[in-house]
């Protein structure tokens, strides 16, 4: 049975108040709570005011009075508490915006720095590489053999620095939010077949099979050509540089519904711990960060591809088991080619 809703219901330790008052004594309580434990033990509701008048210790317009000084005195606890927490909240909202701030203008300030240093490394690199250039050919005399394979791998090297270079200015451009697309139709079987020739000499060197899997006709996918292009270059890098000798690269492009084209790429390679996979994506940031880690690279890579796919309008699945290869995919919009 439900209690009945009474002024008296919502005061807690009204005898106490009462006593305070001096409206009647320690032991005028007892004896009014020895009352009402006698009516409750045989089921009555039974309050504790009600005893008090019964037993003719106290008035119904003093019991009502007390009440409602206390009802009063909550309400202005309550609101003084309310004002207290509004405060609070108000303040710890003031520093969380101070500090969002000042993340925003670390954040600028990183992305700044990055683009302007990038900048700055392409003037001298491309004298090193025209030069490069000249002595290779052998238009500043002639070479030995050893000379020629020398400079070969020099050139390797200005390469991978161009490379680097490269990805920092389009990470600075990212951060800032400056990362534009020029969409058109692509034709993924051509994108597909140039990425797979291209990284062909780099899978023979470490002994790694690289599979296209695709089929003819497959829609054009509206994208920006040249930024997926890269990105899945990316993940066939990736997937070759962490298979070991004997494993197997498949890039895959197909039709996944009327509307939606699916590119994946997976390898048998060394995988990814289900506790890590959140940290893939980080930039600047290795899984293997120790001085001796076996694989190189700067940790941009999956972070600016993540870029590159969110500002498509796709999402990136990974799915990876640990020491036995990885599966990152990621659907795209089919276009008519005329569109």
């Amino acid at each position: 049975m439900t209690s009945p809703l009474t002024p008296e219901v919502l005061v807690p330790r009204l005898g106490e108040t009462l006593v305070q008052r001096g409206f009647i004594t320690e032991a005028d309580l007892q004896k009014a709570l020895a009352y009402q434990n006698e009516k409750q033990r045989v089921g009555e509701h039974y309050l504790l005011g009600q005893a008090l008048m019964d037993l003719n210790l106290l008035t119904r317009q003093k019991i009502d009075h007390a009440v409602t000084e206390q009802i009063i005195q909550l309400r202005n606890a309550l609101e003084d508490a309310n004002r207290f927490l509004e405060s609070r909240v108000a303040e710890r909202t003031a520093e969380l915006q101070e500090a969002l701030r000042k993340l925003s203008e670390l954040s600028q300030m990183k992305a700044n720095f990055i683009a302007n240093v990038s900048h700055e490394l392409r003037t001298p690199l491309t004298h090193v590489k025209g030069y490069l250039e000249l002595l290779t050919t052998g238009s500043l005399g002639s070479l030995s053999a050893e000379q020629k394979n020398a400079l070969q791998v020099s050139q390797r090297a200005a390469g991978r620095l161009e490379s680097l270079i490269d990805n920092l200015i389009l990470f600075s451009l990212a951060a800032r939010g400056e990362m534009t697309l020029r969409l058109a139709p692509v034709n993924l079987n051509k994108v597909a077949g140039e990425i797979i020739s291209y990284s062909r000499t780099k899978a023979d060197d470490r002994n790694v099979a690289l599979h296209f899997n695709g089929q003819p006709d497959i829609p054009y996918v509206q994208a920006d050509e040249e930024k997926i292009s890269w990105a899945i270059l990316q993940f066939i890098d990736n997937a070759i540089k962490f298979t070991p000798s004997g494993g197997e690269v498949t890039l895959s492009i197909q039709p996944e519904s009327d509307t939606l084209i699916m590119v994946s790429v997976s390898d048998t390679g060394i995988g990814i711990p289900a506790s890590r996979l959140n940290e893939i994506y980080e930039p600047f940031h290795q899984l293997d960060s120790s001085s001796t880690r076996r694989y190189g690279g700067t940790g941009l890579g999956l972070a600016l591809v993540r870029e590159i796919i969110s500002a498509h309008g796709s999402v990136i699945e990974v799915q990876s088991e640990d020491g036995k290869g990885t599966r990152f995919r990621f659907p795209l919009l089919a276009v008519n080619k005329g569109s």
